[in-house]
């Protein structure tokens, strides 16, 4: 949403202060897009692999949407852990294998759909619980191995916005190479009147202003709002992580997810006394 408001009002601003001084036909430079967009489209495509393009798609949806996780999400989420982990408090880890093992059908994680559309945080969850059933007890290593998870996660999160980003670097770039094609047209018109060589100059200049323009007020801010998506991501996986690590260490249910709680930013991040709500709704059901 703040993506559309943003552009808006970035070519709001721009053609509005350009319409009382000029004809907005001449910012209309077709062949002037087709070389810029064409060989930046072009230049990602080549510095892209396969499964990269398909990501790349796929996260135009992401700039839409903004952060993907809000203080509802973490409050499930939170509430989620806190089931699981005084599951394995009063009857011990090995009764939450018959929920880890198929999380579809299992009665607790069904009480939480909004997360279930999650698949890898399912994976996620359902993945670190199940090695713990099977006798992990080093904090240090568990936490190193959900650290390097994580990590990989992000860097194939970022990946789109990275990419985004450099085709916005080239983008000045790539107007100069319009305007210096439209000069070359214009030098072989020197022999034309004024009139026709100042709109071949124009539409030359045209090639300098859009690059710019993509480049700082949409494509730029485009790699932007795709890096927030993905930070917004590795910080919803390090609040499960926080909640696993204290479960691992023997601390109580509500404590643990109240290290949780505190990874979370102050904007997206549930009060003690709406998570205690929360978790005793939860214990009645």
């Amino acid at each position: 949403m703040f993506f559309i408001i943003g552009f808006l009002i970035v070519v709001g601003s721009v053609l509005g202060g350009y319409l009382p001084h000029g004809d907005i036909g001449v910012l209309i430079q077709p062949l002037e897009v087709l070389i810029i967009l064409g060989a930046a489209i072009g230049a990602l495509l080549a510095s892209s692999i396969k499964p990269m393009v398909g990501k790349i798609a796929k996260s135009f949806g992401h700039i839409v949407k903004g952060l993907p996780y809000t203080k509802a999400s973490y409050l499930e989420l939170l509430t989620l852990l806190y089931s699981n982990f005084r599951l394995a408090k009063s009857k011990g880890m090995l009764a939450l294998e018959a929920h880890i093992e198929n999380p579809h059908e299992s009665a607790i994680f069904h009480a939480y759909p909004n997360f279930m559309k999650n698949h890898h945080a399912v994976d996620f969850i359902c993945d670190y619980l199940r090695l713990m059933t099977m006798g992990t007890e080093n904090p240090h290593e568990f936490g190193a191995l959900i650290d390097l998870d994580i990590e990989t996660h992000h860097h194939e999160a970022m990946a789109p916005s990275e990419a985004i980003q450099k085709m916005a670097d080239g983008l000045p770039a790539f107007g100069i190479v319009a305007a210096v094609l439209g000069v070359v047209v214009t030098m072989a018109s020197i022999t034309e009147p004024p009139e026709v060589l100042g709109g071949l100059i124009g539409a030359a200049l045209v090639g300098t202003f859009l690059g710019l323009l993509l480049a700082y007020g949409i494509v730029g801010p485009m790699a932007t709002a795709l890096k927030n998506y993905a930070d917004g991501e590795s910080k919803y996986f390090a609040c499960i992580k926080a909640g696993l690590m204290a479960h691992l260490q023997g601390y109580a249910p509500a404590v643990s997810v109240e290290f949780a709680r505190k990874t979370l930013y102050s904007f997206e991040r549930p009060t003690f006394q709406e998570l205690e709500q929360a978790v005793t709704n939860a214990q009645a059901v």
